[in-house]
């Protein structure tokens, strides 16, 4: 298996280069203490066990601050490229098994009476130099008034969107939507490798629970990407050029690269939160039973 680490002679080469040129206003993510040796990732990755993250998740919704949980869950499995499902015998599936990182990403958050739970998957291959972008990400929001959902299934040329919402402007929608860098594929990226996220200005499809709780299209905006970088921890910036929207994802600069906190700003307003409380690695699929109920305590989780 082959993985997507920053060549070192391009480390090297980059600085170099920069000095023959004007400086840019974007920086990419380059450092010598970010290389991961394939042993090293292995080691994290591959031992069986998922990291499961909780997060103090502070977000406005209908104009008032709100304060919940959101919790993320990382782990690597083998994936059907064709079928674009978890493989359940991966041992049988030959050139069809493609070994991703996958995100599931909760949030849930109160308002008033009634309580918000939003979900969404992203499903990235290991190897981004054999496969460019990621495979499938799905989206669900659950409140009081009903459910609306998200899918994006990455073809040839386009990803195949899949809409369903109970909202009559938003339900039953099927249509295309080119095959851009998706933001919510930039955690995962961040941690297989940061250098595989481009610096500069791109086309990029906005985060799915951003456009369910706003009531947006799915479809690319442009942005501009840049890394600022220290020796402990890195802030990965995105800053959509025609929506008023900037995302600043903070994480540790060496691997794992765990994800530190992220935010989302709206002109000079934060109006989502997330800030790193507890991270484990467990395999979880496994601890279903009551006695295992003490791990939500180590993960200090209020819902």
């Amino acid at each position: 298996m082959r993985y997507a680490f920053y060549p070192i002679f391009l480390m090297i080469a980059l600085p170099l280069l920069q000095g023959c040129h004007p400086k840019q206003e974007s920086s990419s993510f380059s450092s010598f203490a970010n290389y991961t040796s394939p042993d090293e990732f292995a080691a994290y990755w591959y031992q069986g066990k998922a990291e499961l993250a909780s997060y103090d998740l502070d977000i406005v919704q209908y104009g008032e601050q709100r304060h919940g949980d959101a919790v993320l869950v990382f782990v690597t499995e083998d994936f059907s490229k064709s079928k674009q499902v978890k493989l359940d015998r991966p041992q049988e599936a030959g050139d069809d098994k493609v070994p991703v990182l996958k995100l599931n990403q909760i949030w849930r958050f109160k308002t008033g009476i009634y309580d918000y739970s939003l979900m969404g998957s992203v499903f990235t291959p290991v190897d981004l130099e054999q496969f460019p972008g990621s495979l499938k990400t799905s989206v669900s929001l659950q409140d009081w008034c009903g459910m609306s959902f998200h899918q994006l299934n990455r073809e040839k040329n386009d990803y195949l969107v899949r809409q369903f919402s109970y909202f009559e402007n938003e339900g039953d929608q099927s249509y295309k939507a080119g095959t851009d860098l998706l933001e919510d594929e930039l955690f995962n990226r961040i941690r297989i490798n940061p250098a595989s996220i481009p610096s500069g200005e791109f086309d990029l499809i906005p985060g799915g629970f951003y456009l369910r709780l706003s009531h947006q299209p799915i479809k690319p905006k442009r942005a501009r990407i840049q890394f600022l970088e220290s020796e402990a921890t890195t802030q990965c910036i995105i800053e959509y050029l025609h929506l008023d929207r900037t995302v600043r994802i903070h994480f540790e600069s060496t691997f794992p690269h765990r994800i530190l906190s992220w935010t989302e700003e709206q002109g000079q307003e934060v109006v989502v939160e997330g800030r790193l409380r507890k991270a484990i690695q467990e395999a979880y699929w496994t601890e279903n039973a009551a006695e295992f109920l003490p791990l939500r305590d180590s993960l200090e989780l209020i819902f």
